[in-house]
C-alpha cells in the first residue's frame, strides 16, 4: 500500500508543479490525486469504519480552511469591486525611483498583511504599470512588490495561505506571529530593498502618459469607497481578536465579517438605480472568486491526510530528524524548496509529519515554518502566487529575474532566517 500511496501522490505533485507544461489545471490534478489516494488507502486498509472516521475528520478541519479562504477572497473582491484600493494608491506620487521602491515596497508589506501576497501583488503591480512609462523601471518595481507582498504575508495569519493553514490547524496564534517574525519579514524585505535602492538613487522616472479612457463602467462614490475599504480592513484586523476573544475558529470571525460589509454595501446603494446594485451585488462579486483555487486546497489537503493517516509522513519525518538533526537545518531547506515548488503542500506535508504534542502551538518549528516558507518562495520568480502573478502582469522572463533579483532575494531570506534563530535564542 505504501508504495501505490507515494507514487500517485508523487504524479499528483508532479503534475501540479509543471501544470504550465501539461496544460492541465493544477486543481484537476490534486482532485484526482486526491480521489485516487482515498480509494487506494481504503481498499488497502479494508475497515470502512476506521477510514471512514478519518475522512470525516479531515473534511471538517479541511471545510474551516476552505470556508474562511472563501470568505476572504469574497471579502478583498468586494473592496475591489468598489475600487477601495484605489484611495490607498492614490497616495503614492513621487519623481525619483528609490523613493517610488520604499513607498510601493512599505505600501505592499502592510497591504499584503491584512489581504494576502497575491491580491496585494497584483493591486501594486497594477499600479505601478499605470505610474511608470519605462519598462526597465517597472521591472524593479515588480520584483520589489513580489519580495514585499512574500514578507508581508509571512508575519501574519491572513497574508499567505501557509500562515493561514497554521494558524487555522493550531499550530501558531496570531499575536505571537505577529511578534515573533514583523522583525525577520522586515528585515527579509529591506536588505533587496536597500540595495536596489541605492543602486537606483540617482534614476529619474517617466510618468506613464497613456490616456485612461472611460470604459463606461459603473462605479461606487466616493463615500462608499470610504466605508466599504476602511470596514473591509477593519474586518481583516479584528478577525485574530475575534477568534482569540470567543474561542471560535477563525472562520466563524471572517464569515461575520463579511456579512458585515456586505449589508453596509448593500444599505448603500438601496436608493441607487437597479444597475448599480446589480453591479455590486454579493451575487455578482461571487463570480470574480477563483473556485478553482478553491478546490485545488481541498484536494491537496485530502491528499497530503491519507499520508498522515497511513503513517508515511511520520515515518519521512522520522527520517530527516535521523538524517540532518536539526530543525532549523531542516526548515531553512523547506524553505528553499519552495521557490521551485508550491509552498502549500509543503507546509500541510510538514504540519503532517510534526504533531502538537511534540511540537507544541507557538514553538520554534511552526514560527519559522511560516516565515521559511512564506519568503523563500522570493528567491525564484516561479516560487511564490505572488510571483508568477507578477510574472504574468508584467511579462518578467525566469532569466531576468534569476541574473538580478534572486542573489538578493535570497540574502534577504538567509538574513531574516538569522533574524528569526537568535531572536528566538
Amino acid at each position: 500500500m505504501t508504495t501505490w500511496l507515494v507514487l500517485v501522490f508523487a504524479l499528483t505533485y508532479g503534475a501540479i508543479v509543471i501544470e504550465h507544461t501539461l496544460k492541465v489545471n493544477q486543481s484537476a490534478s490534486a482532485m484526482v490525486g486526491a480521489g485516487l489516494l482515498w480509494t487506494i488507502y481504503a481498499l488497502c486498509l479494508d475497515n470502512p469504519p476506521l477510514v471512514g472516521a478519518q475522512l470525516a475528520q479531515t473534511v471538517a478541519g479541511t471545510a474551516q480552511i476552505v470556508l474562511f479562504l472563501m470568505c476572504a477572497m469574497t471579502l478583498v473582491e468586494v473592496i475591489a469591486a468598489h475600487d477601495g484600493f484605489a484611495l490607498i494608491t492614490a497616495r503614492i506620487q513621487t519623481t525619483r525611483l528609490s523613493i517610488l521602491m520604499w513607498q510601493v515596497g512599505m505600501v505592499t508589506f502592510v497591504l499584503s498583511a491584512l489581504l494576502d501576497n497575491l491580491t496585494t501583488a497584483i493591486v501594486m503591480v497594477t499600479l505601478v504599470q499605470k505610474l511608470l512609462a519605462q519598462r526597465s523601471h517597472r521591472l524593479l518595481m515588480a520584483a520589489i512588490i513580489v519580495i514585499a507582498a512574500n514578507a508581508g504575508g509571512a508575519w501574519s495569519p491572513l497574508g499567505d495561505v501557509t500562515t493561514t493553514l497554521l494558524w487555522i490547524g493550531g499550530q501558531i496564534t496570531a499575536m505571537r506571529t505577529i511578534q515573533g517574525l514583523f522583525l525577520p519579514a522586515l528585515v527579509n524585505l529591506l536588505i533587496p530593498l536597500s540595495i536596489l535602492s541605492w543602486q537606483s538613487r540617482h534614476t529619474t522616472i517617466t510618468a506613464q502618459t497613456t490616456p485612461i479612457l472611460d470604459d463606461g463602467r459603473v462605479t461606487s462614490s466616493y463615500v462608499t469607497q470610504h466605508l466599504v475599504l476602511w470596514t473591509g480592513l477593519g474586518v481583516l484586523v479584528a478577525v485574530p481578536a475575534f477568534a482569540y476573544v470567543t474561542g471560535l475558529p477563525p472562520f466563524m470571525g471572517m464569515l461575520l465579517g463579511l456579512g458585515l460589509l456586505s449589508l453596509a454595501a448593500d444599505l448603500s446603494h438601496q436608493h441607487q438605480p437597479e444597475v448599480h446594485q446589480t453591479r455590486f451585488a454579493l451575487k455578482t462579486i461571487l463570480t470574480q472568486i477563483d473556485m478553482s483555487c478553491l478546490l485545488f486546497f481541498t484536494g491537496l489537503l485530502l491528499s497530503v491526510a491519507v499520508l498522515e493517516h497511513s503513517h508515511i509522513l511520520a515515518s519521512l519525518a522520522h527520517g530527516l530528524d535521523q538524517t540532518v538533526g536539526r530543525m532549523d537545518v531542516i526548515v531553512t531547506l523547506m524553505g528553499l524548496l519552495s521557490a521551485l515548488v508550491d509552498n502549500v503542500p509543503l507546509v500541510a506535508a510538514i504540519m503532517a509529519m510534526y504533531s502538537l504534542t511534540n511540537y507544541p502551538t507557538d514553538s520554534f518549528l511552526w514560527t519559522f515554518t511560516a516565515y521559511c516558507a512564506g519568503t523563500g518562495g522570493s528567491i525564484l520568480i516561479i516560487g511564490s502566487a505572488a510571483g508568477v502573478a507578477a510574472m504574468g502582469l508584467e511579462k518578467i522572463s525566469f532569466g531576468w529575474y534569476f541574473k538580478n533579483i534572486s542573489a538578493l532575494a535570497l540574502a534577504g531570506y538567509l538574513t531574516g532566517a538569522f533574524v528569526f534563530v537568535v531572536q528566538h535564542a
